[in-house]
């Protein structure tokens, strides 16, 4: 029988690996038992001749719920007191869709603000000119 490629999957800098493989395979990787944040897949494959090729993917984790901060954004020079709008939100069971805590609110942007304000500029303007003539 031929002899094939390995493959070992391990998880962040862990010594013990998730798995060890016979090439080709397919697995899952579980999630939920990671803390949320970033993590790292290294996958080493050995060829029959016993020669090392490695694969490293970059991977962010976020099985908790995702959380929306309005008013503060990362890197901000701040002073004085803040006010923000904070949501967490989950994507919950999947099998049942909830609309309440879906979504996260927002506030009216200030450039919709201001084009209202040029909106109602000009109607006023209209208005007033189309009385004169």
């Amino acid at each position: 029988m031929e002899k094939k490629s390995s493959i070992v999957v391990f998880i962040d800098n862990e010594q013990q690996p998730v798995g060890e493989f016979e090439s080709p395979v397919n697995f899952e990787l579980d999630t939920r038992k990671l803390p949320d944040g970033p993590h790292q897949l290294r996958i080493v494959g050995k060829d029959t001749l016993g020669k090392e090729g490695l694969n490293i993917i970059d991977f962010t984790v976020r099985n908790g719920p995702a959380i929306s901060v309005e008013g503060l954004k990362k890197n901000d020079v701040v002073d004085g007191v803040l006010n923000l709008m904070v949501n967490a939100y989950s994507k919950g069971n999947q099998k049942q869709f909830l609309i309440e805590g879906s979504e996260s609110p927002k506030s009216i942007p200030s450039w919709l603000w201001a084009a209202i304000l040029v909106f109602v500029a000009w109607a006023a303007y209209f208005s007033i000119t189309s009385l004169i003539y």
